[in-house]
């Protein structure tokens, strides 16, 4: 899951950021209303999460704006103002949530969690092939029964790969969607992340590579 947080204030951009990481999102990070609509047009986010009161640009103009470019991102509106009125009006821009500050950090979690299973396409929350069982609301994986230990990066490789039903999925659409944009596209971190994968899967083999398409289970 891939989340955008356009925030003014640093120190809690950062914090929130750090959270959303350690809940294994992959986060970038906007500090006014203009970088983030930019960073918001030029990738493919699941959530963003939009404070409306940004210098530049208000919140409201940046969502407005998404709108009109057909953004496909969930967009959870953050905000100091928890009034009935305001709640609505940040609806009604077209934002799909809101939560007022200060704001328990599980419930902005959970909040991101929901919006980012209607960004894509549905799939049970319990995803199998063969004696492989990955749970993604308990993010554990289990094959013939023993769990496996993942890390972060290995896990989300693993559950897009699961999600696509044996399609090919490419190197640079798990980039995209499992790392940040701190990621270098020349990087090889897809091809070692799914080499320790299937090494951790075991025998017999799950992953295969697909000649200039990518990576199918």
């Amino acid at each position: 899951m891939r989340v955008l947080v356009v925030e003014d204030d640093e120190e809690m951009a950062r914090a929130v950021g750090v959270g959303l990481r350690r809940a294994q999102m992959a986060v970038d990070i906007a500090l006014d209303g203009p970088s983030g609509l930019e960073r918001a047009l030029i990738n493919d986010y699941d959530v963003i999460v939009l404070d409306r009161d940004l210098p530049g640009m208000h919140g409201d103009d940046v969502c407005t704006e998404l709108i009109k470019a057909g953004c496909r991102s969930r967009v959870l509106m953050l905000t100091a103002a928890s009034t009935t009125e305001d709640m609505v009006g940040g609806l009604g821009l077209g934002a799909d949530d809101y939560l007022a500050k200060p704001f328990d950090f599980p419930v902005l979690v959970a909040r991101i969690s929901a919006l980012a299973r209607r960004t894509q396409p549905a799939h049970p929350p319990v995803l199998r092939r063969g004696d492989l069982v990955l749970d993604a609301s308990q993010r554990v994986v289990h094959r013939a029964g023993r769990k496996l230990q993942l890390a972060h990066k290995e896990f989300g490789v693993l559950e897009l790969l699961l999600a696509a039903q044996g399609r090919a999925v490419s190197a640079e659409e798990l980039l995209e969607r499992v790392w940040d944009e701190n990621a270098d596209p020349f990087t090889n971190a897809v091809k070692i992340t799914v080499s320790r994968l299937r090494t951790k899967l075991g025998d017999p083999p799950l992953i295969q590579t697909v000649a200039k398409s990518g990576y199918r289970i």
